[in-house]
């Protein structure tokens, strides 16, 4: 693995690394994104973020919201397998945007990336409705990654009028534990909000994925529908995806 590029800025070391044809994000230590142009499956993470976008059928998704940017691959990867009209992406770091942009080729009409706090914006918002939220936001402790804010109804009740009547969120959680406490699965008033929950997992990762959609879809569909994305497709060889999928409700 080869060091790209990297700078200090305000005691946080940044790094692009090369490893064959993927590009990684590494932020004072801690993976936050890797890319493939040729291979959008990466056998981690970044796979289970993309996938709930596929409960949906072709061209149901016109709108995404992407709290936490990182270098930007789970958008270049909607925006090559899922083709929304629009994706905002919401990053407080103006490192990880500049990195975005100028290493892993998020810009064009299609996107628009801000630097703010996310919380702060989302709390601020009053434009049209998302077809598909990502909550990503990430920190470290200790070169631990660690949600940026507790997945609560606080949270929760924040997060929600910014989802289109069939849209999903999809929300990135350290462990089971923590998905399984988090105000989508524990608490009925928020979960009664959506037709169904999903939880996504992978073998070379500790993170749990919630997709909460509210449209009816099931575990089969979403298999049905990778089959017919090369990249994507678990049943070829080649492709890294490998990942588990269980129903929460």
């Amino acid at each position: 693995m080869s060091i790209v590029w990297q700078k200090r800025r305000g005691g946080v070391d940044y790094q692009v690394r090369r490893a064959g044809r993927s590009l990684r994000l590494y932020t004072n230590g801690v993976f936050h994104s890797q890319y493939n142009p040729a291979r959008p499956a990466t056998g981690s993470v970044w796979d289970l973020l993309l996938l709930p976008a596929f409960f949906h059928p072709p061209g149901a998704i016109r709108r995404v919201l992407v709290l936490g940017v990182g270098g930007g691959a789970v958008i270049q990867n909607l925006r090559r397998l899922v083709q929304p009209e629009a994706v905002i992406g919401i990053d407080r770091d103006p490192v990880h945007l500049s990195v975005a942009r100028r290493f892993f080729g998020v810009r064009g009409p299609d996107v628009r990336l801000v630097e703010a706090d996310a919380i702060d914006w989302v709390r601020g918002y009053r434009g049209p409705a998302f077809d598909l939220v990502i909550d990503d936001l990430f920190g470290e402790v200790e070169g631990e990654p660690r949600r940026a804010i507790h997945a609560g109804p606080e949270w929760a009740a924040v997060l929600l009028p910014l989802l289109s009547g069939e849209g999903t969120l999809v929300s990135n959680f350290v462990s089971r534990l923590e998905l399984d406490v988090s105000a989508w699965v524990a608490d009925a008033a928020f979960r009664n909000r959506f037709v169904g929950g999903f939880a996504l997992s992978t073998p070379r990762n500790y993170n749990q994925v919630g997709a909460f959609v509210r449209l009816p879809t099931s575990p089969r569909v979403l298999r049905e529908r990778l089959a017919t994305i090369p990249g994507l497709n678990p049943r070829r060889a080649r492709n890294r995806l490998d990942y588990r999928i269980r129903t929460l409700f």
